[in-house]
């Protein structure tokens, strides 16, 4: 399967990025993708609750998810939106950070809510709590497609392994990491992590990400670290992104994920253990 990975620096007027997504993803099809993925928070890169109240909708009534349902099936390709920001309707106010994966004929197969927040103080000036003003997720999800099962995660996922190891274990051919990671965690742990969770699943592991600096009506700016990754299922890096806008291609070969499991069996030694005490 001809796949495309997506690098965005969306900023956080929702209407603005739209029509620049969906020239990325109209790319990527001209070339032949029948996969195509974008990074977390594509329609709005923003930590301004007062700006995301203003500009983010329910799922029902997002401009974005509608209209890349309308494109995904117009283009005839599978399309992971990596995650949107929506509001839920919740008490306290606060948003859900979903993926979606949309099918050929333009139905969602699939959506996921972000379990893990990024609550973190990185360095003295920059600090981030995501759970302040996003709700997290409380399910996995395994999504069913003729070119290998997709395990669904977004970005600080990355750093809680026994969530891929369920995926894998349900039958996650293809595991998926939206993100819009730290610049600065991103230099420190972005490939290490992304490799990691490639070998010790033996799965494919494809993660667009968000690049540079967002601009945002009011507020610092935020940057973001790039280089959306490809990792294959024995950890090799097949696409890195570096750090400009784009799109990237490389080819999913199921085979590849047999073939690097028969090496290394790991997941088949999985045993139950007692303690620590």
């Amino acid at each position: 399967m001809k796949t495309a990975l997506i690098q965005l620096t969306s900023s956080d007027d929702p209407a603005a990025n739209l029509p620049m997504i969906q020239g990325y993803v109209a790319q990527a099809a001209d070339v032949g993708a029948g996969f195509v993925l974008t990074p977390e928070v594509s329609n709005c890169v923003s930590t301004i609750r007062s700006q995301q109240a203003e500009v983010l909708r329910l799922e029902q009534e997002d401009p974005t998810l509608a209209a890349m349902r309308v494109q995904a099936e117009e283009l005839g390709i599978w399309l992971l939106i990596g995650s949107l920001g929506l509001k839920t309707g919740d008490a306290d106010g606060r948003f859900a950070n979903r993926s979606f994966l949309i099918a050929p004929d333009g139905s969602i197969a699939a959506r996921y809510d972000k379990i893990h927040m990024f609550d973190v103080q990185v360095t003295p000036e920059e600090t981030y709590r995501e759970s302040d003003g996003y709700r997290p997720g409380d399910r996995a999800v395994l999504a069913r497609t003729p070119f290998g099962a997709i395990g669904m995660s977004i970005c600080y996922d990355v750093r809680f392994p026994n969530l891929y190891q369920a995926l894998a274990q349900a039958g996650a051919r293809i595991l998926t990491v939206p993100a819009a990671f730290s610049y600065v965690t991103g230099a420190a742990h972005w490939h290490a992590l992304l490799r990691a969770r490639a070998i010790e699943t033996g799965c494919y592991v494809l993660a667009p990400a968000q690049t540079g600096e967002h601009v945002g009506k009011t507020g610092k700016r935020r940057r973001t670290y790039g280089h959306s990754l490809a990792i294959s299922p024995w950890g090799e890096v097949l696409v890195d992104g570096g750090t400009d806008p784009g799109i990237h291609l490389l080819d999913i070969d199921d085979e590849a994920v047999t073939e690097a499991r028969r090496k290394v069996p790991s997941m088949t030694h999985i045993r139950p253990f007692d303690g620590p005490d």
